[in-house]
């Protein structure tokens, strides 16, 4: 085993080497802008975190090799690259993440100190009498916390871990529950932070932003799936992969549970706490972040009512302002509840910070990585393909965008950056008339969903293993299997709506086949496990 562990990233350094000594004498002095290069990096940087189990060095070495071929081979140039266009940039483009980051952690930090995690732990303990009402709660709370991804990650794994924990699910379920509710949600809802991602890439001379969104919800069956499979995983109480040997795992007590702080937390914390004392602190928390959305929304010229506000919003700005007021509503609170002293509120602060430096260090080189990867024109390149694959293909076409999409997304690990490079291609490929406009544009949304869902590299990703307190490559090769399950049914999904074109015909056809698989895949691990 142990020699397994070393054996293996050193094939892993050597097939780098020789790939990047090919690359050198392969590229001209034009380099590797718009070429199958451009994908290397992140090809690598993924390659090594699920070789290695190890995301800090993989995805600096993923930072380094896409500054080597942005430079050309230039020494100075490749420094230069790797700090001040990736490592620096990505802190710069970042920052309003971060601050949120921060904050959402004391805001979590105060919660836990309050008691009320603990107490509405000991409320589940009554009310939630199985493992699947314990999922189906984290999977409603998920839904119901719609605003934004990031807001979604942390705020329903601080209020559902307890509840999870004493189901005996594990921190890797957890995760992934917290990630399918996540992006898949934020998605389809028409008042989010990623409503307003895609309505800013929309270039439809006939449709706003926001009425592009909402016609293209039906045919999202990345999204729409995902939440009918872990509604359905949870009623036959039925798991398969790696997923399946950390939940038995976690029936003997073995949770997976990634800081090792969490009983000092639970016996330090105010033994006053009450339900509500969790409970109006989020609540207060999305009513801030929804008023800070569209105030900044606002503030863009020509904006006059609440739907143009939310379409031009930046989440990077609203979201830290909105949880600035709801800190500083929640310690006041708190502290007239006399569940927290003052100085005690204060002692949250770097506690917040703490907790998310991982998250905020995973998120920076997993920025600067995607830094890197389009300063090589990945998105040029990729635009050729689609391109290249239109013709002759109509029918096939939303199932190619969508398989174009996944793949973007999952080496560069953003869907907004995937649907901002893909949304104006596909809606160039298709007359507005056409029933396949919206089809495609629906394919392009969930292949930068499922993308998003399966990289490593992916902030969504990065903050469900955060949420959960989960080893994140645990979370990523866990959710893995599950994800491409859900993919390969949307797929065969895209290809039917091409065809037919009528959602009353095809979503009903992708729920069918995807209780068909699942039922395919429950019985040969049965069969398998006898």
């Amino acid at each position: 085993m142990k020699a397994k562990k070393i054996l293996l990233p050193l094939i892993a350094v050597i097939v780098i080497i020789a790939i990047m000594a090919i690359s050198f004498f392969t590229l001209g002095e034009e380099g590797a802008y718009a070429t199958p290069w451009a994908l290397l990096a992140p090809v690598i940087a993924i390659a090594l975190a699920l070789i290695t189990k190890e995301v800090y060095s993989s995805l600096f070495i993923g930072v380094v090799i896409g500054a080597i071929l942005n430079a050309n081979f230039s020494f100075t140039g490749t420094v230069d690259a790797a700090v001040s266009d990736g490592l620096i940039a990505a802190v710069s483009d970042s920052s309003g993440i971060f601050i949120f980051l921060v904050l959402l952690g004391i805001i979590v930090a105060l919660i836990n100190k309050s008691g009320g995690s603990q107490a509405f732990g000991r409320w589940a303990q009554t009310h939630i009498k199985t493992k699947a009402g314990a999922m189906l709660a984290t999977f409603l709370l998920g839904v119901f916390i719609f605003i934004d991804d990031y807001f979604n990650c942390l705020t329903v794994g601080s209020v559902m871990s307890p509840v999870t924990d004493t189901h005996k699910i594990s921190r890797a379920k957890l995760a992934f529950l917290i990630d399918a509710t996540a992006a898949p949600v934020c998605m389809i809802a028409p008042i989010s932070s990623w409503a307003a991602a895609v309505s800013g890439c929309v270039t439809s001379k006939t449709y706003s932003g926001i009425e592009l969104c909402i016609r293209a919800i039906p045919y999202n069956f990345y999204s729409l799936l995902t939440l009918g499979f872990i509604v359905l995983m949870a009623f036959i109480g039925f798991d398969y992969g790696k997923m399946a040997d950390l939940e038995i795992k976690a029936e003997n007590g073995e949770l997976g549970i990634l800081k090792n702080s969490t009983e000092e937390e639970a016996t330090d914390a105010s033994k006053k706490g009450k339900v509500i004392d969790l409970l109006l602190p989020i609540i207060v928390l999305i009513v801030t972040c929804v008023i800070g959305l569209v105030y900044i929304g606002y503030q863009t010229e020509g904006v006059d009512n609440f739907v143009d506000a939310f379409g031009n919003t930046d989440a990077y700005v609203g979201l830290p302002w909105g949880c600035i007021i709801a800190l500083i509503l929640i310690i006041a609170y708190l502290i007239a509840r006399r569940l927290v002293t003052f100085k005690e509120a204060m002692e949250c602060i770097p506690k917040g910070f703490i907790a998310m430096v991982p998250a905020i260090l995973i998120l920076t080189l997993a920025t600067a990585l995607k830094n890197m990867t389009g300063g090589l024109g990945a998105d040029v390149y990729v635009e050729g393909l689609m391109k290249g694959a239109a013709e002759g293909l109509k029918s096939f076409l939303p199932a190619i965008i969508f398989l174009v999409a996944c793949g973007l997304s999952f080496a560069t690990g953003t869907s907004w950056g995937t649907f901002g490079i893909l949304i104006p291609i596909v809606t160039g490929m298709f007359a507005e008339t056409d029933p396949l406009f919206f089809i495609g544009v629906s394919a392009c949304l969930a292949g930068a969903v499922c993308g998003d869902h399966c990289s490593p590299i992916s902030d969504t990703t990065i903050m469900a293993s955060a949420g959960a307190q989960c080893n994140h490559i645990d979370h990523v090769q866990t959710q893995l299997p599950y994800a491409i399950t859900v993919a390969a049914v949307s797929f065969v999904s895209f290809i039917i709506a091409g065809f037919v074109k009528n959602i009353f015909i095809a979503l009903p056809v992708a729920f069918a086949l995807l209780i068909i698989t699942v039922l395919i895949i429950k019985a040969i691990v049965g069969k398998k496990e006898a």
